[in-house]
């Protein structure tokens, strides 16, 4: 497969790519690789994310089709999400990536410490 130009401004991968290595839509990814959740249940385990921020995270995931959004139609509003196939691909790379960072975590703290010194 050949790569786009990502490199170039107008490039339209940018803008996905932008939303699936957002601080946010990597952790969005990693907790529905896990299964299907609620709103509240994602804020709960997402630490530090905002309501806001959530909301917009999963709708930029869902426009770029790796979040499925079903709303049921009972009192109170009942809406779960979950990864599609395309999500569950970017969900275990990004889960990779994750996985390498805390890994080598070790080494990335003994470096910062040295240059600290």
């Amino acid at each position: 497969m050949e790569r786009g130009d990502l490199m170039a401004a107008a490039c339209p991968s940018r803008e996905v790519f932008r939303h699936v290595t957002s601080q946010w839509g990597v952790l969005v990814l990693i907790v529905l690789d896990g299964g299907t959740h609620r709103f509240s249940q994602l804020r709960r385990k997402i630490g530090g994310i905002s309501e806001r921020m959530l909301a917009q995270t999963l709708q930029w995931l869902e426009g770029d089709g790796l979040v499925d959004r079903v709303a049921y139609k009972v009192v109170p509003p009942h809406v779960e999400y979950s990864l599609t196939p395309l999500g569950r691909e970017a969900a275990e790379k990004v889960a990779a990536l994750a996985d390498w960072i805390e890994r080598s975590l070790p080494e990335i703290a003994a470096i910062r410490d040295a240059r600290d010194r």
